[in-house]
């Protein structure tokens, strides 16, 4: 199997740099569209508050959970505190929340996040595939269960994955409940929706990664089929799998080795384990 050749970053005001000269997706600009969202529980909250790209509004906290996490909001982030905590008890934090959200007694009311345009974040994994650095994309066809959207998240944060791909249409918005399962995540790992999925997997395909399918019917198991290099996790829905358009621009299809009676995985176990097997092979 030939391996791909990844191209060089491209030249670009959009890009900024780390301290060793590799360049990095920025998510800094304006406020991207839509009306802010109530971001809920310990991890969310202090991440966001934590992330200088983060725009917070306003700040709840109870009594309790003020003098447990009042220091380090204190802190604030690397530009100061993001907004000024207003003391609230729980039942007024209940009532800005969907009905049974875990908050923990924080709860911030924060702008969506400005994510980096697919371009960027196939331009810096080629700028570091070139140096010997394995990089991988999870790709979400039309997973919309935001539970398991913030858990893929929080495994793609865990493993070092470069971000998670979604179509624009069909796929799980960023929400409190999101964030929530994401643990804080959602502030690491860009969260990139895209027009069109089977066009994103031949603009990566021009990047130099692989795009390898999971599915349960597959002949070959992940090791047997993982290419090496750059590669683009793809992950149907529960139920529905990968739709024929997207399998069809998938260079290969595996499965995870999982043993009877269990034929398959709840999708974001499953992104965990396909990234902890592709990532132990990074150099």
């Amino acid at each position: 199997m030939t391996k791909r050749k990844p191209p060089k970053a491209p030249k670009s005001g959009r890009f900024s740099s780390d301290p060793a000269g590799a360049p990095r997706a920025r998510r800094r600009g304006p406020a991207p569209k839509g009306a802010p969202v109530w971001l809920f529980g310990a991890h969310a909250v202090l991440a966001a508050l934590a992330n200088p790209e983060r725009q917070c509004h306003r700040l709840l906290l109870t009594p309790e959970a003020s003098e447990r996490h009042g220091e380090r909001i204190r802190a604030g982030s690397e530009t100061g505190p993001a907004v000024a905590p207003e003391r609230a008890e729980r039942a007024r934090i209940d009532q800005v929340l969907p009905a049974g959200a875990v908050h923990q007694g924080l709860a911030v009311l924060a702008a969506p996040l400005m994510q980096p345009a697919l371009d960027e974040i196939l331009a810096v994994c080629s700028f570091r595939a070139a140096a010997g650095q394995r990089k991988v994309i999870v790709v979400l066809d039309q997973v919309t269960d935001p539970h398991n959207v913030g858990a893929i998240l929080r495994s793609a944060a865990a493993f070092g994955a470069a971000a998670v791909v979604a179509p624009a249409r069909h796929a799980a918005p960023e929400t409190g409940t999101l964030a929530k399962a994401a643990s804080g995540a959602l502030e690491i790992v860009p969260y990139v929706a895209v027009a069109n999925l089977a066009r994103a997997l031949e603009d990566m395909k021009r990047a130099g990664f692989w795009s390898l399918g999971l599915a349960g019917e597959a002949e070959r198991t992940l090791a047997e089929a993982d290419p090496g290099g750059s590669l683009a996790l793809v992950l149907g829905a529960e139920g529905a799998g990968l739709r024929r358009l997207t399998r069809e621009h998938c260079d290969l299809v595996a499965r995870l080795p999982t043993r009877p009676p269990v034929d398959s995985l709840n999708v974001s176990n499953a992104v965990a384990v396909a990234l902890y097997d592709v990532m132990s092979k990074s150099k």
